[in-house]
């Protein structure tokens, strides 16, 4: 596990673009896990700008996100499928047939879970994965609990996760109670793992992370079992932590 600290968020959202971008060009045809949230959407910007400047092109990669939420169609601002358009797919060359979210109006939500699940086996799954972490440790949408051993699956959502994502909605009230997420166990097979941490609501799990025992009460933990994890985070996250990997 390597960790690499960085003086905010947008130097965080640079590094990780650089990142990203890097293995694009090594690797143009590459699968990446996408996540959602705040977190991510500085390294989305700056994807954005590198290929209007610079022209990397996504044409030949594929794309996984973690999860959306259920009872909310593609269409509607709030999903998944609507941000990381808005966010990244729509000012980019990516061809969004290859761009997969699971289907948050699916007519039989365990038929999608292992459709989802089987469409990433038969892409030989996922090269670089990005992640970012919840205050609960959670990771995708595995909420503390989840087994380490989890494939794709439907989760009822924690309340301080319904709280954290409220800012997304116009009430409280309208933010989805349930989601499909990838299991962790789909996670874990990611070749590799890109995690962004960033600000002083993240700071406890950033150091339960780097300090804690792996344990399924903090789903992150589980990290620390995969051989190439790099987590980016910023001065307020990482803090005084005495960092041992």
């Amino acid at each position: 596990m390597r960790v690499i600290e960085v003086k905010d968020y947008q130097q965080m959202s640079n590094r990780a673009a650089e990142y990203i971008i890097q293995k694009v060009v090594q690797n143009p045809s590459i699968k990446l896990g996408l996540a959602t949230g705040g977190t991510p959407m500085g390294t989305y910007k700056s994807l954005i700008e590198d290929h209007q400047k610079n022209g990397t092109s996504y044409q030949q990669v594929t794309t996984f996100n973690l999860d959306e939420y259920i009872g909310l169609s593609g269409n509607n601002k709030n999903s998944y499928r609507y941000f990381m358009n808005d966010q990244l797919f729509n000012y980019i060359d990516i061809n969004k047939a290859k761009t997969n979210i699971p289907s948050g109006i699916a007519s039989d939500f365990q038929e999608e879970c292992h459709r989802y699940e089987d469409l990433i086996y038969k892409h030989g799954g996922v090269d670089l994965q990005i992640l970012g972490i919840g205050s609960n440790g959670h990771i995708g949408f595995n909420e503390p609990g989840t087994s380490f051993g989890s494939k794709t699956h439907i989760v009822n959502l924690a309340p301080s996760t319904i709280q954290a994502n409220a800012r997304f909605f116009s009430r409280i009230e309208e933010v989805p109670t349930k989601a499909i997420t990838m299991g962790i166990s789909t996670i874990l097979k990611s070749k590799e793992i890109l995690l962004l941490v960033s600000g002083e609501q993240k700071k406890d799990a950033l150091f339960r992370l780097l300090n804690g025992e792996i344990n399924e009460s903090f789903p992150a933990s589980v990290l620390k079992n995969h051989p190439y994890v790099t987590i980016i985070a910023d001065k307020v996250a990482i803090a005084d932590l005495k960092v041992n990997c």
